[in-house]
């Protein structure tokens, strides 16, 4: 089992590896069958490594300068609570939403679970609503 320094730096390697668009780093920290879970996004399947980069491929897609800020990481033996910022323009359609050239910044949280030093999985969750409307897809 990690020591709770060295699992904050492997949250912070996943951050920087997302954030700098260094997808081949995922492959030491992540491991192959990891699973992602998330009610925000239920057409996103990830099961695998190559979805995990399949979807972060698509998320730099649709908004190509975002950025996660890992605000929080809280350790608690295999387990990992994080609170994040996520911010970025989208250029590209989301789903039924066309590009608006808007900027967007929300927070969500996180709790991951490692297995033998990796992320082997996880639930996520943001607030949809807020986020399409800073979008102008929803009014409000």
């Amino acid at each position: 089992m990690l020591t709770p320094g060295e699992t904050k730096d492997l949250m912070r390697r996943f951050e920087a590896a997302m954030n700098e668009r260094r997808l081949d780093d995922l492959d030491a920290i992540i491991a192959p069958d990891v699973v992602r879970h998330c009610e925000a996004t239920p057409g996103s399947v990830v099961t695998n490594l190559d979805q995990l980069k399949d979807f972060l491929r698509f998320d730099a897609s649709v908004f190509p300068d975002n950025k996660q800020t890992f605000e929080h990481i809280v350790v608690d033996g295999d387990m990992v609570g994080l609170w994040a910022t996520y911010e970025g323009t989208q250029e590209g359609d989301f789903g039924p939403f066309p590009a608006t050239g808007k900027y967007a910044k929300f927070s969500f949280g996180c709790v991951f679970r490692l297995a033998e030093g990796k992320i082997a999985e996880w639930w996520v969750t943001w607030d949809n609503m807020a986020i399409l409307r800073q979008l102008g897809h929803l009014q409000g």
